[in-house]
């Protein structure tokens, strides 16, 4: 398999990538540099949207990074990347999907800088409004996971699953911006900060910046 696959700021490449990675894939990456004068024309040799990542396997090609975690799944049963449970697996997709099309003013207003932090607003009226509803909608959505089907492990669903792979750009938006978070919500981003392969990323996030 081969992952072409943005930078390590490229919020949608760390979820195909991260899933990959929990499932224990064995892959290929090609890194292509966001942001500079050729980037849209290097997609385009691979993807017929112009975006990433993109998934190759063999002959075949998909290139929408939920679609990929979908086809790693179905790879990889036995590592249950949706919950067993039927209500929670349908709760886990949903969430997906939204977090997949929506949180549009946290997206451009803060966004992914994975080796980065910056000084926190003097108080969360610093950001605008719109930001701060994504905001508590994230935080609702995590505690009502916790809650209601987080008692078998630390993650959102209890073990890990696509839908912390869809929210782990935002765990790290929460800690370039020094988002203050208590209690499960505090406990949730250390458990997804963690990761073996979160912490990988941050690595070469890192040497980026060298």
């Amino acid at each position: 398999m081969k992952l072409v696959r943005g930078n390590n700021n490229s919020s949608w490449s760390l979820r195909a990538w991260l899933v990959m990675k929990q499932a224990g894939i064995s892959f290929e990456e090609l890194v292509i540099q966001l942001g500079v004068s050729d980037t849209h024309e290097r997609i385009l040799e691979h993807s017929p949207t112009g975006k990433v990542p993109i998934l190759f396997d063999g002959d075949l090609r998909i290139w929408d990074s939920l679609s990929i975690c979908e086809y790693i799944n179905e790879l990889r049963p036995e590592c249950q990347l949706w919950p067993a449970d039927r209500s929670a697996r349908a709760v886990a997709r949903t969430l997906s999907a939204e977090m997949h099309s929506g949180f549009q003013a946290l997206r451009t207003n803060l966004p992914v800088q994975f080796a980065l932090t910056f000084p926190l607003p003097a108080k969360l009226g610093g950001f605008k409004p719109e930001v701060n509803a994504d905001i508590d909608r994230i935080l609702a959505i995590w505690s009502d996971c916790r809650t209601r089907w987080g008692s078998n492990g630390s993650f959102l669903f209890g073990q890990f699953t696509i839908a912390d792979a869809m929210f782990a750009p935002v765990v790290s938006r929460f800690r370039t911006y020094h988002l203050p978070l208590t209690g499960l919500h505090q406990a949730y981003t250390e458990t997804m900060w963690s990761l073996p392969a979160m912490q990988e990323w941050l690595v070469g996030a890192q040497r980026e910046w060298e």
